[in-house]
């Protein structure tokens, strides 16, 4: 069992290197012309390396087929609290008992189930949330324009 064990850097304390032989050697990763793919000859008035035959330089993989949908959702209780302003707007109608909602005149386009609902809506929105259906359904609204439902 070693105790007093002497460091080894203070036994390499002038010899420049360290035990790592070139001076240029052991600072970061300079030695090898970089990380990953960098270097490799990447200078102006070079042979050009064999590898850049491959497919060296660019993308590659795999690239989504499906548009990606920006989701921007409104919960039903914010819908009722400010219900009175969107009408002075006009971006809501009432026709009888029901307020009429287009979501995406008001720049949302999923409707959250968060809150209380008191008031009959008919709101449409390409989607909503399952809580929200539920919620408005049980006042007596519906909402109509549904596709297909974004997972929560």
């Amino acid at each position: 069992m070693t105790v007093n064990k002497r460091k080894k850097n203070t036994r390499q304390r002038g010899s420049m290197t360290h035990g790592w032989g070139a001076k240029k050697k052991h600072r970061g990763q300079g030695h090898r012309g970089g990380r990953g793919m960098a270097g490799t000859g990447k200078r102006a008035d070079t042979k050009k390396p064999s590898i850049w035959k491959e497919d060296y330089f660019g993308k590659r993989g795999f690239t989504s087929k499906t548009p990606k949908i920006k989701v921007n959702p409104i919960n039903i209780g914010f819908i009722e609290q400010h219900i009175s302003r969107f009408l002075n707007n006009g971006t809501v109608k009432k026709e009888n008992d029901f307020y009429f909602i287009d979501l995406e005149n008001l720049g949302f386009n999923k409707l959250l189930g968060d809150g209380r609902v008191s008031l009959k809506f008919k709101i449409k929105a390409p989607y909503a949330s399952k809580a929200a259906l539920e919620k408005v359904r049980q006042v007596g609204g519906e909402i109509i324009g549904l596709e297909n439902q974004i997972k929560e």
